[in-house]
């Protein structure tokens, strides 16, 4: 299915493109959330007039992006954990329990925003984790994972 990028999508492309992607991909996603549109004549047309207003608003989320990373930079959080005498934890610590920390340090994350490469974190000790804030803006931030006494 051939559709016209609204917005840079990661590992599909940029504003304007025309690109081919599954059926259940523009269905499901890209074209209820305005990331896309079906790629006719009369809406490649009408791209190419707004071309500008798109463009103009992804530079603006780009830039509102860029302001946020330098805000979070060199940020760090703690998390606390029931953990055993070797610092392993009994469970883990995930996205939902790390965004949760960061909303209560008065810094709003989401945790859709947030990459563990290696999965949930599973030791105590200070942890360095990706915020994918944008496709283009990428910020690490540090996580401390203390065991807790019961």
């Amino acid at each position: 299915m051939q559709v016209i990028l609204l917005e840079k999508i990661s590992n599909v492309g940029g504003l304007g493109d025309l690109v081919d992607v599954k059926p259940g991909f523009a269905r499901n996603f890209l074209l209820p959330q305005g990331k896309a549109q079906m790629a006719t004549k009369q809406n490649l047309e009408d791209f190419e007039q707004r071309r500008a207003e798109y463009e103009a608003q992804q530079t603006a989320l780009l830039n509102t992006a860029r302001q946020r990373a330098a805000a979070l930079e060199g940020t760090s959080v703690t998390v606390l954990a029931r953990a055993g005498n070797e610092g392993k934890l009994f469970g883990s610590v995930g996205n939902e329990e790390i965004a949760n920390a960061f909303v209560s340090n008065n810094t709003p994350v989401e945790k859709r925003e947030l990459r563990l490469p290696e999965g949930p974190l599973r030791t105590t000790g200070e942890h360095e984790i990706t915020l994918h804030i944008h496709p283009e803006v990428d910020v690490v931030v540090k996580v401390v994972v203390e065991g807790e006494d019961e």
